[in-house]
């Protein structure tokens, strides 16, 4: 029986701290979007759509591992930003163009994707590269990190409902606006924390912002791909 029989969804974010520990490198942060099926699917003829539709800083393009050898399964990518300049296509059809290749074969190469379906399945691919992205090496591995992460939730079938259910109102997003449940939660940590400094027998924690428990939430994660 086909492990990919049917249309499947993935979804993967890779984001680290700045080098100089400014905080979230929010100008490389890689975001993937993944839609993946077999011959005859939805996902056929979105990849067709996707690879013919091209419009002015909206462009879809094979990945390659390099030139003249592009990836199995066939793989078109996408990009979610407008493309602006010249250094922001350089990285789409480079480094972004490399890591999403590298993933897809090393999906490949570890049987997550079935050598004997790679032929017959069709994946797309849409990858988000900020205009300001100033380190290439990091959309490059950040973007293969993303695109595993992707493709293994959707041939996992992941996540499941019925466990979203149990933890989607104690999970966080690095980049979410703040809601009241957030806001008042904080305003009871400031006065526990204010209690605590006034009282010095009160162990006293650091508390954690909502981007450092996302980050955390998605290292978990990244252990078990």
């Amino acid at each position: 029986m086909a492990v990919i029989d049917r249309v499947l969804i993935g979804e993967g974010l890779v984001v680290e701290d700045r080098p100089d520990g400014s905080g979230l490198d929010l100008l490389n942060v890689a975001h993937i979007d993944l839609l993946m099926g077999p011959r005859g699917s939805a996902a056929e003829d979105a990849f067709c759509r996707t690879l013919t539709d091209q419009k002015e800083g909206v462009n879809g393009l094979l990945a390659i591992i390099a030139p003249n050898m592009m990836v199995k399964p066939n793989t078109v990518m996408f990009n979610k930003v407008t493309i602006r300049n010249g250094r922001q296509a350089v990285q789409m059809f480079g480094p972004a163009q490399r890591g999403v290749a590298m993933a897809v074969m090393d999906c490949v190469a570890d049987g997550t994707i079935p050598v004997e379906e790679a032929d017959d399945i069709f994946i797309c691919v849409g990858v988000f590269i900020d205009h300001r992205a100033d380190m290439d090496d990091r959309i490059q591995d950040w973007n293969y990190e993303a695109t595993k992460i992707a493709i293994k939730s959707a041939v996992r079938r992941e996540p499941k409902a019925a466990e979203l259910l149990k933890i989607y109102k104690d999970s966080s997003h690095p980049f979410a606006a703040t809601s009241k449940e957030e806001r008042n939660r904080r305003k009871a940590d400031v006065a526990i924390n204010e209690m605590k400094m006034r009282n010095p027998l009160i162990a006293k924690d650091a508390p954690k912002d909502g981007s450092e428990k996302a980050i955390e939430e998605m290292k978990d994660r990244k252990t078990l791909v």
